[in-house]
């Protein structure tokens, strides 16, 4: 028969094993839910487009109108402002030669600025409408994918030059580089996504990506060799970039045009600014290439576009809000106006449930 200081050690045992089991659980991301934890005022007018997250620096690039907002992550300040980026789509960080890239749509050209002092540093010329911007470490080679020309503008950027152009024969989104020299690009007018070489300048695949439409932003899962396209018929597409094979198209919100991947935690994520929602997406453990959405989070109408901090595993989304026809005014064309100082930054965040 167990003795009472026996019964007591085995009951003390048990309650460490659990307290132990239910630690590893939050640390792992399993016991957490995402949250919109913060909403920071910017201001002024005028649209925007992509974010981008320096988390060696704790910044978060903001593009807007004219110009790129520089906030603090730690702090949760606006630090810093870079003007002059007219039509500003994306921002792209090269931290091992302290710079940064803007395209700008509005006059055909990239913004090349200093990351200690913000100072624009050169501008170079590139194609028609560049839209979004990626910088590739394994060439040291920024690509700029230009929606007007449906080509890239590839710029050297050691010196900073125009070294070449690749025609992509349609439209480009958003990119995403594998570290060893290739660049896989969404082309939203051909439901596919193009693979290229990034030394040899050349696209060597197209991959179809169907039953995904009009796929715009795209992340990538270095570990599984999986790309995330996000496209406007309310699917996202994961994609084998080893094979080329869509492996599963789970549903995600109305109006997507931005997705992440947060390595760590394997989640996947869609920006939805129809829904004002963010779409979290897990791979099951129980068998290959089963997905799942996890969790559907409440952003706000318009937030759209998003860029994730791998440190903190916090979402960044931008939005503003829509300004009202008044009564017998009429929209012209596909242009949206917005409130006047409305424009705000977002943060969500992982949180214990």
């Amino acid at each position: 028969m167990a003795t009472r200081e026996t019964v007591l050690q085995s009951v003390l045992s048990i309650t460490m094993i659990v307290c132990v089991i239910a630690f590893c659980g939050v640390a792992s991301g399993e016991d957490t839910s995402y949250k919109l934890i913060k909403r920071v005022p910017i201001g002024g007018d005028g649209g925007w487009d992509y974010l981008a997250v320096d988390s060696e620096a704790n910044r978060c690039y903001i593009s807007h109108a004219s110009h790129v907002v520089v906030f603090d992550t730690e702090k949760e300040k606006v630090i810093g402002d870079i003007n002059n980026t007219p039509g500003v789509h994306g921002i792209a960080i090269a931290t091992w030669l302290n710079k940064g890239y803007i395209s700008n749509g509005g006059d055909n050209s990239v913004t090349v600025f200093d990351k200690t002092t913000l100072k624009e540093t050169a501008r170079i010329k590139v194609g028609n409408r560049p839209d979004a911007i990626l910088f590739d470490p394994a060439t040291k080679r920024v690509f700029t994918f230009n929606g007007g020309s449906s080509d890239s503008t590839v710029i050297d950027a050691v010196n900073d030059i125009n070294i070449g152009t690749i025609t992509l024969g349609g439209k480009p989104e958003f990119a995403a580089s594998d570290g060893n020299g290739l660049v896989f690009v969404n082309i939203e007018d051909k439901n596919e996504i193009a693979v290229i070489d990034a030394e040899k300048l050349i696209v060597k695949n197209r991959w179809s990506i169907s039953p995904c439409e009009s796929p715009t932003g795209l992340a990538i899962d270095l570990k599984n060799k999986r790309l995330f396209s996000v496209c406007s018929n309310g699917k996202m597409a994961i994609t084998d970039y080893v094979t080329g094979k869509v492996v599963a198209t789970p549903a995600i919100g109305k109006g997507p045009d931005a997705a992440a991947f947060d390595p760590e935690k394997g989640l996947a994520f869609s920006s939805n600014g129809q829904d004002g929602t963010l779409t979290v997406i897990k791979e099951e453990p129980i068998g290959r290439f089963r997905f799942s959405v996890v969790e559907t989070v409440a952003t706000a109408p318009m937030a759209r576009t998003m860029a994730l901090d791998p440190k903190t595993h916090r979402i960044y989304l931008a939005t503003a809000k829509l300004k009202q026809p008044a009564p017998g005014e009429q929209q012209v064309g596909r242009r949206r106006s917005f409130e006047p100082d409305s424009f705000e930054l977002l943060i969500v965040a992982p949180v214990a449930k």
